[in-house]
């Protein structure tokens, strides 16, 4: 007679799920935290917009349409907008903003064209130190530079004034008479962002294939021809980024005529931005301020949008 112990009877399928959880269940847990790992990665950026992006954004909005100082604010509506289509000053700045970069952007632009196409030609010698030396300025600070600018503009003892005064040129008020002033903020920009624009230009000469080149010389296409037909269509895409970053970065100039001329003389240098600073940190009317901000918003989206589709790759 076998005296074996008696099998136990399996124990029921609920009460096992129970107790100790099954293959299928510890897969599924397994998947969701895999897939919850991307989420957990990307909080802080999140958390982090939110906090110093998005807030702002919705708080300066609901300042935009109140009036008033501090925690004392009552809702006004749209008043701070209408305040804004009536107000001179913000006209005078929204025009001075409007002709800087008018002339400013294509000089600049046509200037880092030009010195991008010189420095990618293999008859330059040593190439790497000049695209080195153009590209320096664009490290200096902007207070650095307006600070090193009112020295070389200055009206007595300017170095500018000096070169000229050489050639027997009488001495320019570069930063007293409203003309000068914007002449001279156009300088500046224009020295400060040139090398940085050519450099990108230079990087998409260097990534347009030579075979194109080699073709249309085969077949008689000069050197106006080969940049009409192959240069400038190739370079579109930086072209178009070029054109839209410094868009809206003279839309938001404000340290080099703050450290230059202080928005003058006779308000001929004043920005939207220095406007808008003026009145949020000067007079305390950040109502005011923020309506200006979101209207400055406004024009460079609607700037952008339309360079976008004038500029755009065409299909």
């Amino acid at each position: 007679m076998s005296l074996a112990p008696p099998k136990s009877a399996p124990a029921p399928a609920g009460r096992r799920a129970a107790g100790r959880p099954g293959p299928a269940r510890k897969g599924r847990r397994r998947l969701l935290t895999r897939a919850s790992v991307p989420y957990l990665l990307i909080m802080p950026a999140v958390l982090g917009f939110a906090v110093f992006k998005a807030y702002p954004i919705v708080a300066s909005l609901w300042i935009s349409l109140t009036t008033g100082n501090g925690d004392d604010r009552e809702f006004a509506g749209l008043a701070n907008y209408r305040r804004l289509l009536d107000d001179p000053l913000f006209w005078t700045a929204l025009k001075n903003t409007g002709l800087i970069l008018a002339v400013q952007v294509p000089l600049m632009l046509g200037l880092a064209l030009l010195v991008a196409l010189g420095l990618n030609s293999s008859k330059v010698w040593l190439r790497p130190v000049w695209r080195l030396g153009v590209f320096v300025p664009s490290l200096t600070g902007l207070v650095a530079t307006g600070v090193m600018f009112s020295v070389i503009l200055n009206h007595d003892a300017g170095l500018l004034n000096w070169v000229l005064s050489l050639f027997g040129t009488d001495r320019i008020n570069w930063l007293g008479s409203p003309f000068w002033a914007r002449i001279a903020i156009v300088l500046v920009l224009t020295w400060h962002y040139t090398g940085y624009n050519a450099v990108l230009y230079l990087a998409g000469l260097q990534g347009i294939p030579k075979e194109l080149y080699e073709a249309a010389k085969v077949d008689g296409a000069g050197p106006v021809r080969r940049f009409t037909a192959i240069t400038l269509p190739q370079l579109r895409p930086i072209l178009l980024l070029t054109v839209v970053l410094s868009t809206i970065g003279t839309l938001q100039l404000f340290d080099e005529p703050y450290v230059l001329t202080g928005g003058g003389p006779d308000n001929s240098t004043l920005t939207v931005t220095m406007y808008l600073y003026n009145n949020g940190f000067k007079y305390f009317d950040f109502g005011y301020a923020s309506a200006l901000a979101y209207a400055l918003a406004v024009i460079v989206s609607v700037l952008g949008l339309i360079q976008v589709r004038v500029m755009g790759e065409r299909r």
